[in-house]
C-alpha cells in the first residue's frame, strides 16, 4: 500500500470495548471530553518543548507552544489545535487503533482478569479510572472526528485521521499542507450542540483548564490568563499575588487570614496553596459549606468540589492541590484510587496542622482570630479523627481560671504550670464565665491553687471525652464523683457542725431524698456554697443528659431524660446547713422542703434538673415562713 492511497482500519476488539465504555456509560458530564482534549494537548506541547531543548531540527520550529480552539455553530463543530508534536503514520495506528501503546491494553487485560476471577462488583467503570483512554471521549458528543496532523520531525507526512467511532477508522494524506502538531475536528451530534457556541466552551475551560501551562485561544482570545501560582517557589510569589488568587479560586472578597503554600516529593509529589478565609459562614446559620479545596493534576482540573479529598473537618479551607501522582485522564472524573486521595489527605492534613501551631506560637492575636472563627471546626475533628488527637490538642483554646475574661490559653500553656505533684488537667462547663465561678463546683481548685479550664459550648464536654488525654494527662471534668483533691472545706468562714451531728443531718437527708440521691456525705471541696450535686452515673453524664434534653426540646417532648443519680454533699460549716440540721429536730416537714430546694438548687449548679417547675412551686412555699 503506498502512502499516497487512504488506509481504512478495524479498531482491534479491546479498543471497541473502549469506545462503547467511554461513550455510554464512564462519563457522567459528557463535556469532561473538552478537558481530556485540552489536557492531552497540553501534553503534547511539553513533549515539544523537551525535544526543543536537545534538538533544533524541529519541522515548524517557528510555531508558538499554543492551543487553540475555534468554535462554529453554522457547522456545529469545534476545532482543538496545538503546535506540539504530532503523530506519525505509525503512531496514529499505535496509538489510537491498537492497544499496542495506549492504555486500553492495560485496562482490557485488568477487564479480562476481573470477569475471570469472578470477583463481585468488579466492573468497567471501577477499572477504567486507572487508564488514559481520554482522546475517545470525544465520541461522546462527536458524530465523526477528524484528526489533522503533522510530526515535530521534518520528514514527517500531512495526515489526516478520521472515524465516526462505529468500529473503523481511516488514515489519508491531507490535501493542504498541515501545520506541526494535531487539530482535532469534532463534529457535533445533534443534542451536543452547544459545545458549538464560544460562552459554552469559554465557561469550560475556565472552570476545568484556566491553569493549564500554555495560552489558550478561543476563537483568537486568550482565555486562561491567571496563572497557577502554586506551582511557582513561595519565595517568588508577593502578598497581592496569593490574595489575589485566593479571591480568583473562591470567588471571594475578603482577604485570606492565613496562607499556606508547600510543595513535597515523598511519599507523592504534592503542590498545595491553602487558605483560612476571615469568616465562617456556619457561625451566622448558613448551611454546611461545600469542600473548598480544589483538586489537579499537572494543572489540570480533576475536581472542584472533592469530596473526601481532606476530611469534611476542613471544609473551610480554600485553595488547590496538585499531584502529579494520580492517573491522567480518567481519573479524573472517578477518583477511584481512594488508597492514592487518602495518603494525599494525610500529607495535607498533617501539613495543615502543623502550620496552625506554629501560627499560633507565632502569630497568637492572629491565631485568636482563627480560633473564634474556625474553632468549631477543631473540635469537631477531635471527636471524629482519632489518628490526628496529638496535633489537634494543641490547638484547643480556652479561659481558664487564671486568665482574664476573653483571654484564652492551649493545653500547652496548661501543662506548663501544672502543680508537680498535679497529674490531670481539669475543667468546668457552664453557660458563661460568670456561672462557672458563682456555681460551687470552682471553690476546690481555687482554694487549693489549682487552675481549672472554662469551657462554654456544649460540644466542648464531648470534646474532653474524645480527646481523653493529652501530654500523658487525663482531661478530667471538676464536678466528676471521683475528684480526688485536697481537703479545703477548713477554709470556710463559720464553726461546722459536730461530726455525729453531720453523720446524723446525713442520714437524715439520704433517706428524706430516698432514691434520688446515691449518697449524702460531708463534703470536703465545699468553702462558701452551702452544698452540691455530683453525677454518680457513667454513663448518664451532665453533658450526655444535656445533650438528650436538647434532643426532646426539638423533638417537642416534655417527658424528663432519665432518673438522677446524684451524690450529694453537703458544707458542714455553711449557716444554711445549720440551720436545716436544726429544723430537721424542731419542725420536720419544712426541714425536708429545706433540703429538696438545696438539692434542687445543687442538680441545677451541674446540669442535672431536667424540669424547675417543682422547684418553683416549693420556693414560694418556702416564702411563706417568712415572716
Amino acid at each position: 500500500m503506498t502512502q499516497n492511497t487512504v488506509e481504512k482500519h478495524e479498531f482491534q476488539a479491546e479498543v471497541r470495548q473502549v469506545l462503547d465504555i467511554v461513550i455510554n456509560s464512564l462519563y457522567t458530564d459528557k463535556e469532561i471530553f473538552l478537558r481530556e482534549l485540552v489536557s492531552n494537548a497540553a501534553d503534547s506541547l511539553e513533549k515539544l518543548r523537551h525535544h526543543q531543548l536537545s534538538t533544533k531540527d524541529v519541522f515548524d520550529a517557528e510555531l508558538p507552544l499554543e492551543i487553540n480552539i475555534t468554535t462554529d455553530e453554522t457547522a456545529g463543530t469545534i476545532t482543538v489545535q496545538d503546535h506540539g508534536i504530532g503523530l506519525t503514520r505509525e503512531e496514529l495506528v499505535e496509538n489510537l487503533g491498537t492497544i499496542a501503546h495506549s492504555g486500553s491494553k492495560a485496562f482490557a487485560q485488568a477487564l479480562k482478569n476481573a470477569k475471570e476471577s469472578g470477583e463481585e462488583g468488579t466492573d468497567a467503570l471501577q477499572l477504567i479510572g486507572q487508564f488514559g483512554v481520554g482522546f475517545y471521549s470525544a465520541f461522546m458528543v462527536a458524530s465523526h472526528v477528524d484528526l489533522y496532523t503533522h510530526s515535530w520531525k521534518n520528514e514527517g507526512e500531512h495526515l489526516v485521521w478520521r472515524s465516526d467511532g462505529d468500529g473503523s477508522y481511516q488514515i489519508e494524506p491531507s490535501a493542504i499542507s498541515e501545520k506541526r502538531g494535531a487539530k482535532i475536528v469534532l463534529s457535533l451530534k445533534d443534542e451536543y450542540e452547544e459545545f458549538a457556541k464560544a460562552e459554552r466552551v469559554r465557561e469550560l475551560l475556565r472552570r476545568y483548564s484556566s491553569f493549564v501551562p500554555f495560552p489558550i485561544l478561543l476563537n483568537g482570545e486568550r482565555v486562561n490568563t491567571v496563572q497557577a501560582i502554586w506551582a511557582r517557589s513561595k519565595n517568588e510569589i508577593k502578598p497581592e499575588e496569593y490574595s489575589e488568587f485566593y479571591k480568583y479560586q473562591a470567588d471571594a472578597f475578603d482577604e485570606p487570614l492565613f496562607t499556606l503554600h508547600f510543595n513535597v516529593d515523598a511519599p507523592l509529589a504534592i503542590n498545595a496553596l491553602l487558605f483560612t478565609p476571615e469568616n465562617n459562614p456556619e457561625r451566622f446559620g448558613f448551611m454546611h459549606m461545600d469542600p473548598g479545596v480544589s483538586l489537579y493534576c499537572k494543572k489540570v482540573l480533576i475536581d472542584a468540589h472533592p469530596k473526601g479529598l481532606l476530611p469534611d473537618w476542613l471544609r473551610f479551607l480554600k485553595g488547590v492541590v496538585d499531584s502529579a501522582d494520580l492517573p491522567l485522564n480518567i481519573s479524573r472524573e472517578s477518583m477511584q484510587d481512594s488508597s492514592l486521595v487518602k495518603k494525599i489527605s494525610d500529607v495535607v492534613t498533617g501539613r495543615f496542622l502543623k502550620f496552625l501551631a506554629e501560627q499560633a506560637e507565632k502569630e497568637p492575636e492572629k491565631y485568636a482570630k482563627f480560633w473564634k472563627q474556625f474553632g468549631i471546626f477543631i473540635k469537631e475533628a477531635i471527636t471524629v479523627d482519632r489518628a490526628q488527637h496529638g496535633k489537634l490538642g494543641k490547638l484547643l483554646r480556652y479561659e481558664s481560671s487564671l486568665t482574664e475574661a476573653g483571654q484564652t490559653i492551649g493545653l500547652s500553656d496548661y501543662v506548663g504550670r501544672m502543680k508537680e505533684e498535679q497529674k490531670e488537667i481539669y475543667y468546668l462547663y457552664g453557660a458563661s464565665r460568670a456561672a462557672i465561678e458563682s456555681g460551687p463546683f470552682v471553690e476546690s481548685f481555687k482554694a487549693a491553687g489549682i487552675e481549672v479550664l472554662y469551657l462554654y459550648e456544649p460540644a466542648d464536654e464531648f470534646v474532653m471525652n474524645h480527646l481523653h488525654k493529652f501530654d500523658d494527662k487525663e482531661l478530667k471534668s471538676g464536678d466528676s464523683a471521683d475528684l480526688k483533691l485536697d481537703d479545703v472545706s477548713a477554709q470556710g468562714a463559720g464553726e461546722a457542725l459536730p461530726e455525729e451531728r453531720m453523720k446524723a443531718l446525713c442520714d437524715w437527708a439520704k433517706e428524706a431524698l430516698g432514691e434520688r440521691v446515691k449518697s449524702v456525705e460531708a463534703s470536703k471541696r465545699l468553702v462558701d456554697s452551702p452544698a452540691l450535686a455530683v453525677n454518680a452515673d457513667a454513663y448518664m453524664t451532665p453533658a450526655m443528659r444535656r445533650m438528650m434534653r436538647a434532643i426532646r426540646e426539638r423533638e417537642g417532648s416534655d417527658a424528663p431524660v432519665n432518673e438522677v443519680n446524684a451524690n450529694f454533699e453537703l458544707n458542714a460549716k455553711h449557716a444554711l446547713v445549720a440551720k436545716m440540721d436544726a429544723l430537721r429536730e424542731s419542725n420536720p416537714e419544712l426541714g425536708k422542703e429545706v433540703l429538696e430546694q438545696l438539692f434542687d438548687a445543687s442538680l441545677m449548679a451541674a446540669g442535672m434538673l431536667d424540669s424547675p417547675q417543682n422547684m418553683l412551686k416549693r420556693m414560694t412555699k418556702l416564702l411563706e415562713h417568712v415572716s
